[in-house]
């Protein structure tokens, strides 16, 4: 098989089980899943991931946790942190519309059902949410927000969107995102 080949069947793999994790959270993510919902054979799995499932589970959530991430440092990098939180509001409301409210961020899904299932989750999901606030904090300093403060913003941006979504699936309904927008947007209202 070309390296193209493997680097696809693996990635395949990685983009499943992040549905996957989505979708089910952690117990969901079984290597009967991923091989299921990638179409990839199973010779792949111990190929592509030595560890098995917990580490395809730990590279799944790394994924999504640094597609967030680059998402958060673009929209830094423009300097506009109101405009950083619309772009994440707006994409978990398509990610939640195009699922019908099945999927939501499987950053969340691991921190809540995976200390058991998944030994070193604890550390990883940790790492994804300190660098999604270190970012947040840090364009917010450079919009001239006190470090402490820049900080604390941080923390409730990434709690009010993470508590939203969990919101938006239970009623079915992207409200409680629109809500959360309207009410932290006159806190991240630029300092000059």
């Amino acid at each position: 098989m070309s390296e193209q080949g493997r680097r696809g069947t693996r990635q395949r793999m990685l983009d499943s089980a992040v549905l996957l994790l989505r979708e089910r959270g952690a117990a969901g993510v079984t290597v009967d899943a991923v091989l299921a919902h990638s179409g990839a054979p199973r010779g792949s799995v111990y190929h592509h991931f030595p560890g098995g499932r917990n580490e395809m589970v730990l590279g799944a959530v790394r994924q999504a946790g640094d597609y967030i991430a680059a998402m958060v440092s673009e929209s830094a990098a423009e300097g506009d942190v109101r405009q950083m939180v619309d772009r994440l509001v707006a994409f978990w409301k398509r990610a939640l519309t195009r699922t019908g409210y099945r999927a939501g961020c499987p950053v969340a899904a691991m921190a809540m059902d995976s200390r058991d299932l998944v030994p070193d989750a604890g550390d990883v999901v940790r790492e994804i949410f300190t660098s999604w606030q270190a970012s947040l904090a840090k364009a917010l300093a450079a919009n001239g927000f006190a470090t402490q403060r820049a900080q604390r913003l941080a923390t409730l941006v990434v709690s009010a969107i993470e508590g939203a979504i969990i919101l938006c699936r239970a009623h079915r309904d992207l409200g409680p995102l629109d809500d959360v927008l309207v009410e932290i947007a006159p806190l991240l209202e630029r300092r000059d």
